[in-house]
Order: structure tokens, then sequence, then C-alpha cells
């Protein structure tokens, strides 16, 4: 598996926010739908990495600075024919080391509080995330779970 910084021009990278996009509507009311688009995901306090095996797409996920010392994880997804194969988790621990390497003291993300997002909470809290209140811009929502790290 190689993560490869960038390729939000990649056909395939697009259909993939694409199905995000609608997998998050489907989940959660429009409200509580903090997913970013493409144009959110080349905003420059947002870093946007894509995994791959070859010229397959596995995966993606993104970084977005709240300012000199925290982090927010964003969009984390899984190409469907690739989950349960450690996508998830080699792109968490890219953002991992991404943040630490930029000396953020804390990384932070939302989730929904829905099943369909049980396997995402196990995965953040498997890493030492834990729940948190809102944090940036957020407000407490009964759809979302706000998690945190300090690094």
């Amino acid at each position: 598996m190689q993560i490869r910084a960038g390729q939000l021009d990649r056909p395939e990278v697009i259909a993939l926010l694409r199905e995000h996009l609608q997998g998050m509507a489907e989940l959660s009311p429009p409200e509580s739908c903090h997913v970013l688009d493409l144009d959110g995901l080349k905003h420059p306090d947002v870093s946007f990495w894509s995994a791959w095996d070859g010229e397959s797409l596995l995966g993606c996920g993104a970084l977005k600075r709240l300012d000199a010392e925290h982090g927010e994880i964003k969009s984390m997804r899984t190409v469907d024919a690739h989950r349960r194969r450690g996508v998830a988790a080699a792109m968490l621990e890219h953002l991992l080391e991404e943040a630490a390497r930029r000396e953020y003291r804390r990384l932070s993300l939302e989730t929904g509080s829905m099943d369909g997002f049980e396997p995402a909470r196990r995965l953040y809290a498997r890493y030492g995330f834990d729940c948190c209140g809102p944090f940036a811009d957020y407000r407490d929502d009964p759809n979302s779970v706000f998690m945190s790290k300090a690094l």
C-alpha cells in the first residue's frame, strides 16, 4: 500500500468522495453532516491523501489544521471492496504521523453516533482517541460523537 499526497483530480478519488458524501447524507440529517466536499478538501488548511495498491484506489483521509497545535481528521473513507483489510488503520497511522511531524499537541475528529459509524468509532478508540465535547466550530449534536487524542 502506498499513501500519496493529493490525487484530488483522479477520477477514482472523485468517485470515492462522491460516494462518501452520499453515504454521509444517507446516515446523517443535513444539519449533522460535516463532511467536506471536493472544494472543501482543496482549502489551504486541509491536506488530503489517498491510499493505493498500484493503480487501484484503496481509500483516503485528510488532515485539517485548526490552529498551530490542533488538527482534525476529515474524510476517512475506504473503498467498499477493500474494507477490513487495514486500509483505514494505515491511513489513520499516516495522519497521526503527519500530525506529530507538524508538532500538533492534539488531534480531534467528529463522527456519527449511529450504528453505521460504530466501526469507525472502534478504530479511533483502538488508537487512543477518547470521547470529548465539541471542538472548533462544532456544537453539541445527538448525531455526532466527538473524539480527541493528545499527541
